[in-house]
């Protein structure tokens, strides 16, 4: 009993400095939030994509060395790097051209780290998904690698190696943290679900790579979107229904 009760109070101390720590993740978060390198269409999806809660339940600190995989246009970009700019480490990987461009370098960007810029990231003629060709992401003993809506783009074999590589890149303990549209169970490809990913079949490959699944939110989940269309059609476009993961490299 007495050990249960030490291990208990353990927990809730450690519980009790996460939550004292992402007080000063979320001041800095909210100041990304409001700056004004950010787009009013940009702005317009705060509501949805709920970051300040997201990063919470991954358990960002602004001390990490952290990993952004595919940052797209960088809309999670503007947010975690200044984030990490003081006391951590923002590195991007694969696809980041675009950020390139428009963030890297830039008064407030002066950190980001781009890596694996020696990646092939193809689409095979006639496939639907992307193909993923590297050595890994160059970067060790990360604390946390992210990825937003992009699990979906790639076939299975350019899935493993995106979790292969976020596997090698992580300390022991380091957190892996996967959101993406859902997809039906087991659903058979077409048109409508391309851009959607199997949740079930993604734990199940992610933790193939060695990964322990740690917790899933509910944050992004949707009732209202029935799973049956396109994310970028009208009636479903900015509420998809969304699978939130947290997964651990064991210690």
């Amino acid at each position: 009993m007495r050990k249960s009760l030490i291990i208990l109070a353990a927990t809730l101390l450690c519980n009790v400095a996460a939550a004292d720590n992402f007080d000063a993740v979320e001041t800095k978060l909210k100041s990304a939030m409001a700056s004004d390198v950010r787009s009013e269409r940009e702005l317009e999806r705060d509501r949805n994509r709920m970051p300040v809660a997201t990063l919470r339940f991954f358990g960002l600190r602004d001390d990490m060395r952290i990993v952004e995989l595919l940052p797209g246009g960088g809309w999670y970009t503007r947010l975690l790097a200044p984030v990490m700019a003081e006391k951590g480490e923002y590195f991007a990987a694969l696809g980041t051209g675009r950020i390139e461009e428009s963030l890297a370098g830039n008064p407030g960007f002066e950190n980001i780290k781009i890596v694996a810029q020696d990646a092939k990231i193809y689409r095979p003629e006639g496939s639907r998904f992307y193909m993923l060709e590297f050595d890994g992401l160059g970067v060790q003993n990360a604390d946390m690698v992210l990825t937003f809506r992009n699990y979906h783009n790639f076939a299975a074999e350019g899935r493993a190696a995106m979790n292969k590589a976020a596997f090698e890149a992580l300390k022991p303990g380091g957190i892996y943290a996967v959101v993406d549209h859902t997809r039906r169970h087991m659903e058979a490809d077409d048109n409508e679900n391309r851009r959607r990913m199997d949740p079930v079949l993604a734990i199940k490959e992610i933790q193939a790579a060695g990964f322990e699944l740690v917790d899933y939110a509910t944050l992004h989940f949707r009732p209202d979107d029935e799973l049956r269309y396109e994310v970028g059609r009208k009636t479903v476009t900015g509420n998809t229904d969304r699978f939130t993961l947290k997964f651990r490299k064991p210690e």
